[in-house]
């Protein structure tokens, strides 16, 4: 099982990507996973691409090459039919200073676990979030190196408020749905960190799960092809999903903690608080993580820093199962 690390809170933020004031740290050290945020160690060979075989995947009939895909010449739009036409900043972005939205969080919106689930978000709530990000109020709670999330940091610093609010307009339109499936078990399948998130090692048994969330994709070459159909396996601990369940109804520190109060029920969000019903669990469980040690620290987000306060990582865990488990 990888090795757990502590870490201080950030005193600077990703280098070269935002310059910013810091938040106060939180009173108390928290412990940030290195399982939380997978990636890869730095170096290793030069990547050449295939250019020549064109490839698709199921239910589409598009085709692109692995160099078209994975050098970023093109943002696969595998499925054209299943979602709205996408706006320039989503479809194409402003190549080489902006990448286009979708090829991170897909034509229908729904992210991979190295990135975010924002369909259906509030366009308002999407507006404020690239705001924090470009004034070093919403930052990873990972330290690195290597750095965390430098890529959409990038795109924040260089979209124009126009393509932000057009972005913005695109995901909040599109449908809520969910990709992930929740599996308590105390085995995993044994994985590798591949990017940005774990794959599957073919014919590597399992292993103890213990005190982690491990969420892979059920195909890693889809994932890698950027198929927005694609599924993924969230494992959790047993007894995980009921333990969130009690967390978001009743607290961790009494009904006024409690998720629904904020979030809905059914945790699918109220007016500009976020629906977490569906999205990937590792995700929110890194945010569970800045919001505890203080990396998101706008002033909108104080509700859930004083929540986080009261939860172990275990508790997160057990939050961010219940909600991925829940239909959108």
């Amino acid at each position: 099982m990888p090795r757990r690390r502590t870490l201080v809170p950030f005193a600077t933020l990703l280098a070269g990507v935002v310059h910013a004031q810091q938040p106060s740290p939180p009173a108390t050290p928290t412990e940030v996973p290195a399982w939380a945020f997978p990636t890869p160690a730095p170096g290793g060979p030069a990547v050449v691409y295939d250019s020549v075989t064109r490839v698709s995947v199921p239910g589409s009939r598009v085709l692109y090459t692995e160099a078209e895909i994975l050098a970023h010449n093109v943002i696969p739009d595998w499925h054209p039919t299943d979602h709205p036409v996408m706006p320039p900043s989503v479809a194409r972005g402003r190549p080489p200073a902006l990448l286009g939205c979708a090829f991170c969080h897909l034509p229908n919106g729904l992210g991979r676990p190295e990135n975010a689930d924002i369909a259906a978000l509030p366009a308002e709530y999407i507006v404020r979030q690239i705001a924090d990000m470009r004034s070093g109020a919403r930052r990873p709670a990972w330290a690195g190196p290597p750095a965390w999330g430098a890529s959409m940091y990038r795109v924040a610093m260089n979209a124009t408020d126009a393509e932000v609010a057009e972005a913005a307009a695109y995901f909040a339109a599109l449908p809520p749905r969910s990709h992930v499936q929740v599996v308590e078990s105390a085995q995993v399948p044994v994985t590798r960190v591949a990017g940005g998130l774990y794959a599957l090692v073919p014919n590597g048994g399992t292993e103890p799960l213990g005190a982690r969330l491990v969420e892979f994709a059920r195909d890693h070459k889809r994932h890698e092809q950027h198929d927005d159909l694609l599924g993924y396996l969230a494992y959790v601990p047993p007894g995980s999903v009921a333990r969130g369940e009690r967390l978001a109804t009743h607290g961790p520190a009494g009904p006024a903690t409690a998720c629904v109060k904020c979030h809905g029920p059914g945790l699918r969000g109220v007016g500009q608080v976020p629906s977490l019903a569906g999205r990937s669990p590792s995700h929110m469980l890194r945010q569970l993580l800045a919001f505890k040690t203080g990396t998101r620290a706008a002033a909108t987000g104080e509700p859930m820093r004083a929540v986080a306060a009261a939860l172990t990582v275990d508790d997160m865990i057990a939050a961010v199962a219940y909600a991925a488990s829940r239909k959108p």
